[in-house]
């Protein structure tokens, strides 16, 4: 490994930390990787081989000091390692359901903070969904805190863009996808629907929800039913957690 006397200036550039979170992007080549900077003297053995990967990849590794890290952080959880990267890359509403029977696209729209994002990413990433769509706001400025959050879900998950959810809805439909929405009014249990075939399941935030003009052109509304009597909707992190989880059981029992 490289040794430097500190870190060297570095333009604004987007910045992946910890050992998880730069490894998933390193595997799964969802962005390109600049450098890799890492506190002088620490031998752990998960670093030595994200080192060892990076170097296999022909990307440059340097040691700095705990001072320059921290310097560089958004926090003080970054383990030991910080990577410089590039902008995430996307792929084709097609390319979400290349080669699968019946493919689970989510969508997220409309989450606002970025530590939620990444916690419905993990949710959906660990339940099996084959692809996510997202609109074209840039996460950038906060990869890291989603990597972290997701646990570098956000790097490994196949992930497009469509300009609107109803564009996604749009295109899904002209591939035979049932188009899903969580909504109150008309709507059947999880546990009543079949989730098991071609699914776009559309997920919104906390705040402004999905419209209503979407909810009703959904071909189906999705509930989650409660255990007690609770007038208050989950937050976007449970609900994509119970969602997915429900499509993935139904796919484990076909």
């Amino acid at each position: 490994m490289e040794s430097g006397e500190g870190a060297r200036p570095l333009n604004p550039e987007i910045m992946l930390e910890g050992v998880i979170s730069i490894q998933a992007a390193l595997e799964s080549g969802s962005r390109p990787i600049h450098e890799i900077l890492v506190r002088s003297h620490r031998r752990e053995r998960d670093l030595d081989r994200l080192i060892r990967l990076a170097r296999s990849q022909q990307i440059p590794t340097r040691e700095v000091s705990a001072a320059d890290l921290d310097a560089l952080a958004s926090g003080r959880s970054h383990g030991g390692v910080i990577a410089r990267v590039g902008e995430r890359h996307y792929a084709s509403l097609d390319a979400l359901m290349a080669g699968i029977d019946a493919p689970f696209i989510a969508m997220l729209d409309g989450v606002e903070d970025p530590f939620n994002f990444g916690q419905a990413i993990r949710a959906l990433y660990a339940a099996g969904v084959n692809g996510l769509v997202l609109r074209p706001r840039s996460w950038e400025n906060a990869a890291s805190v989603v990597a972290r959050a997701s646990a570098g879900a956000s790097e490994r998950i196949i992930t497009a863009i469509a300009e609107t959810a109803e564009e996604a809805a749009e295109f899904f439909r002209k591939n035979r996808f049932t188009i899903a929405v969580t909504d109150k009014d008309r709507a059947v249990s999880i546990y009543d629907a079949d989730l098991s075939g071609k699914l776009f399941l559309l997920i919104g935030g906390e705040r402004r929800g999905v419209t209503r003009s979407f909810a009703d052109a959904a071909d189906i509304r999705l509930k989650i039913p409660y255990g007690r009597g609770f007038p208050m909707s989950l937050g976007t992190t449970s609900a994509a957690a119970v969602l997915a989880f429900e499509v993935f059981r139904q796919r484990q029992g076909k």
